[in-house]
């Protein structure tokens, strides 16, 4: 809702700095998103009087002019104008002036033209952000020429000479608060807030005889949609522009000044919150008014020139024979008002705000009228929204009314009451307000305390229970006057075990350096194409989109790792040097005979480094990283297999590829992606990714880690190498060295590999320091050496022997 101050001030005392203004609005619920000065780009204009007009002497289109701009002497400006003549009032932008070109701002200084100086230059209405319907007597290419509705001061600021210097705050109105939809709906928010009187006079109009009977009838088919219908005639009808402080009024709030009956049902619309429309009473057949539901097959050809077809389920509003508008939306092709106008029907209603809502909807349509109908608006406001136009009718001379009108009206009007319940409120609020204040807040909002009960104003929609006044109590108190409180009887929030987990993962796969990513969980079928997914694997059966934006987004991921590696090849595809990433997501995985999937958590993360820095091993170092911050026991790393529990092992290269086991359980694969991936993702270098099943692995994990004391007594080392089949992992002999040492063990470090010419082929060197500790005592030589000959008994037993 944009709101003209000017306008504000005609109904309540707002003389105050605007941030003071659009700051307590604010406060008091009424959201402000932001104000605007009206031609703020505009600066150094002036109001100028055309001395003088003679031809350029080196131009057969310019002319000299000499302008009194109220200095000392006149100014020479050179303009290419042909509307411009002697006693002419002008705006004048000087020297070091800013006007708009194009709707930019451009600079305006002294030059010469053809070689004659000009001081400036002469504006037209779009080098002020203007334009025709603003002023519909100026020339829309020519230099604007003040009419007698401007001040024709010399000197004059032209923003105050045209009426261009209002103020447009822009509120953000809630769905619940149909009623501030308006300037007189803001202007009791804003006496209330300031505490200030606010002045709504009563509109009245003098009108002409006659029985509106006679000529128009009106007939509400469906009053659950329509719960009130008035109409008034208007004779005579004069068209043509309105005055300018009507045009000022709807141009800053945002509204296109048209003609003065188009402005009159605009201009109410913006004044009470109520959406009026005006229908040529010779276009309405059988001079007939009919609110009724469209019927099957009728089309209407609607203001903006489209033909739109209804439904049975639309409000229409009807003629004899034809629908003639939509109600609440728009009206039909015919229904406007021409330059030959001579009869006006004026409508004032009130309609169903989810019908209006669910027609405009299904039409494609959004207009003003229908933003304010679905809301929910009061049927009340339909008489002084109807009377107001009247009145304006006769203020503008623009035609004779018709004293008699049309009301047809199925509204309940008893109010709207809730128990006033003081203690209950303050109880509610954590605040100590007296009753006497509650009194003095809801008084200034409209609302009425009468035995034991808040009355609540009929424009006043959303009053339905004692909680909602409380918030009109604590808005007008103050919020940020309430204390701070705990809500009494709910346990405080706190994180579940699987959020620290969740969130200690992202705070380690931070501290690696990866950066997180998001991505969507729909992706295409082609995905699993790209991961070279085997035809017969699970994870093709997925959860498929009933109606997907397209085929790219057509089903629900079952692997997180097609969304890291499309994040990959985008980044590659972009030149960018390396890239590391990782993704908290989940995975959507069908269940038979249930109509939700499962939604497990998953880990996915992944990189490449143009420069060959990323490998392998930088890969198994994050995954060790992050497993030993998350307290996982127990971890091993075993070379993947084609019968792995994770489908996703074709994605990769078959010897660089390895599984993660926590506990014995198989909870996360990574490793080099196949070649044939990486070409399908157009990546031209090695990219590493992995995938980690995470309430698996918290399943594994300690969360709290135990305090070890320093070692009282000192460690025991031992190397060893021996001579193995170089198929044999070296994973798989540190695991049976520390089965082998039992209890006493404290670290098991490979520290060489060996392949050459002394060993035999086939065959590979592995060496090993061995540290023993022990906490009961200084370990012996004879422990250490009988712990040893258990090692190389079990080695033995794996086809590895001592190296000599």
């Amino acid at each position: 809702m944009d709101l003209s101050m000017k306008w504000l001030a005609d109904y309540v005392d707002c003389d105050m700095p605007i941030k003071d203004f659009v700051s307590g609005l604010t406060l008091s619920g009424s959201k402000v998103e932001c104000y605007e000065q009206e031609g703020a780009e505009i600066s150094n204009v002036v109001v100028g009087k055309v001395l003088s007009v003679v031809p350029h002497p080196d131009s057969d289109h310019m002319v000299i002019t000499q302008v009194d701009v109220g200095e000392d002497q006149p100014v020479q400006i050179v303009t290419g104008a042909s509307n411009v003549n002697e006693g002419d009032f002008v705006p004048v932008a000087k020297h070091k002036s800013s006007v708009l070109h194009e709707g930019k701002p451009v600079k305006i200084t002294k030059g010469k033209l053809r070689g004659e100086v000009s001081n400036g230059m002469l504006c037209s209405l779009g080098e002020l952000g203007l334009s025709v319907h603003d002023f519909p007597y100026a020339i829309e290419n020519g230099i604007f020429i003040l009419g007698d509705d401007c001040e024709k001061t010399v000197g004059m600021d032209i923003h105050k000479a045209i009426g261009y210097d209002d103020t447009t705050v822009e509120f953000e109105i809630t769905s619940n608060r149909p009623d501030c939809l308006s300037v007189i709906g803001l202007a009791r928010e804003t006496a209330a807030t300031f505490n200030t009187k606010i002045n709504v006079k009563k509109p009245e109009f003098k009108g002409v005889d006659g029985d509106i009977n006679d000529i128009i009838k009106v007939k509400i088919h469906n009053t659950d949609l329509c719960k009130r219908y008035m109409a008034g005639i208007v004779k005579n009808v004069k068209i043509g522009p309105s005055p300018r402080w009507m045009r000022e009024r709807l141009r800053a709030s945002g509204v296109r000044p048209i003609n003065n009956f188009v402005d009159i049902t605009n201009y109410v619309m913006l004044e009470y919150g109520r959406p009026m429309h005006a229908f040529d009473l010779r276009y309405v057949d059988g001079a007939s008014i009919n609110i009724r539901n469209a019927r099957a097959g009728e089309t209407i050809t609607t203001l903006d020139g489209e033909i739109r077809e209804l439904s049975e389920e639309m409000l229409v509003i009807a003629d004899a024979n034809k629908p003639v508008a939509v109600a609440g939306v728009m009206g039909g092709e015919y229904s406007g008002i021409m330059e030959d106008t001579d009869t006006v029907v004026f409508e004032s209603a009130c309609f169903d705000g989810a019908s209006v809502r669910t027609t405009a909807k299904k039409l494609g349509m959004r207009t003003d009228a229908s933003a304010r109908y679905e809301k929910g608006l009061d049927p009340h406001e339909c008489y002084e929204a109807l009377m107001r136009a009247f009145e304006l009718v006769e203020e503008l001379g623009a035609g004779e009314v018709v004293k008699t009108y049309i009301d047809e009206n199925y509204e309940d009007e008893t109010p709207k009451t809730v128990e006033f319940d003081p203690d209950w409120i303050n109880n509610f609020l954590g605040t100590d307000i007296s009753e006497n204040e509650m009194t003095d807040y809801l008084t200034r909002l409209g609302f009425e305390i009468k035995d034991g009960m808040v009355v609540s104003p009929w424009y006043r929609v959303d009053i339905a229970c004692k909680a909602d006044v409380a918030e009109e109590v604590a808005r007008l108190y103050g919020y940020n006057k309430i204390p701070s409180t705990i809500v009494r009887g709910v346990a405080q929030a706190k994180l579940t075990d699987a959020q620290k987990f969740d969130r200690q993962i992202q705070k380690s796969m931070l501290a690696m350096g990866l950066n997180e990513i998001s991505t969507f969980s729909f992706i295409s079928p082609k995905y699993f194409d790209k991961i070279n997914l085997t035809a017969d694997s699970k994870l093709r059966n997925t959860v498929k989109i009933t109606n997907p934006l397209g085929e790219d987004t057509s089903v629900m991921r079952t692997t997180i790792i097609p969304s890291v590696c499309e994040v990959l090849a985008r980044n590659y595809s972009y030149r960018n040097p390396d890239c590391y990433i990782f993704e908290r997501g989940n995975e959507y995985i069908p269940v038979e005979g249930e109509t939700l999937p499962n939604e497990p958590e998953r880990l996915g993360f992944g990189f490449y480094d143009t420069d060959g820095k990323a490998d392998f091993y930088n890969m198994k170092g994050v995954v060790e990283g992050l497993l030993s911050k998350l307290g996982a026991q127990t971890v091993e790393f075993e070379r993947a297999q084609a019968d792995c529990s994770f489908d996703e092992y074709s994605a990769f290269h078959s010897g660089r590829v390895a599984v993660v086991k926590v506990n014995g359980t198989e909870v996360g694969i990574f490793g080099e992606l196949h070649p044939r991936v990486l070409e399908n993702y157009g990546i031209g270098v090695r990219a590493y990714v992995g995938k980690i099943n995470v309430p698996e692995l918290m399943e594994s994990c300690v969360a709290q880690k135990t305090y070890k004391p320093l070692p009282k007594y000192p460690a025991t080392t031992r190397d060893l190498s021996v001579v193995c089949d170089d198929s044999i992992p070296a994973a798989q002999l540190e695991k049976a060295i520390s089965k082998a040492v039992g209890n006493i063990l404290e670290k098991v470090t490979l520290f060489d590999v060996y392949k050459g010419e002394q060993i035999e082929k086939g065959k590979k060197s592995v060496s090993y320091a061995i540290s023993m500790r022990s906490h009961d005592g200084t370990l012996t030589d004879e422990q250490a050496d009988k712990a040893m000959k258990k090692v190389l008994d079990a080695l033995k037993e794996m086809g590895a022997e001592l190296r000599m």
